[in-house]
């Protein structure tokens, strides 16, 4: 009886042993998992954010003239004159999607 208790824990030992780089590699996957998507999450915050004080910045013109001195447009115009280039380019792209 003691010899299979001793033979089924050296058994035990050596799979723990063995199959050690197996499991310590999951354990780092997801880590890694898990740390890349809390990361994600904080992007997607900043993203918002950004995008957030961008429009308010071009809607009440913060930004007017400074990064371009010799552009005389407002930043809210400047921002719609995107918007529409944008959009256009969008809905072209879109059409030729459903054609082909």
């Amino acid at each position: 009886m003691t010899r299979s208790n001793s033979s089924t824990s050296i058994v035990i030992v050596l799979l723990i042993i063995f199959t050690f780089p197996f499991w310590i590699g999951i354990v780092g996957g997801l880590f890694g998992l898990i740390v890349g998507l809390f990361g994600a999450c904080i992007g997607i915050i900043a993203g918002v954010f950004g995008a957030i004080f961008g429009a308010v910045g071009a809607v009440f013109g913060i930004f007017d003239g400074a990064a371009f001195p010799h552009i005389h447009i407002s930043g809210f115009r400047f921002f719609i004159i995107v918007a529409i280039i944008l959009a256009i380019v969008m809905m072209s792209g879109s059409k030729k999607k459903n054609n082909g």
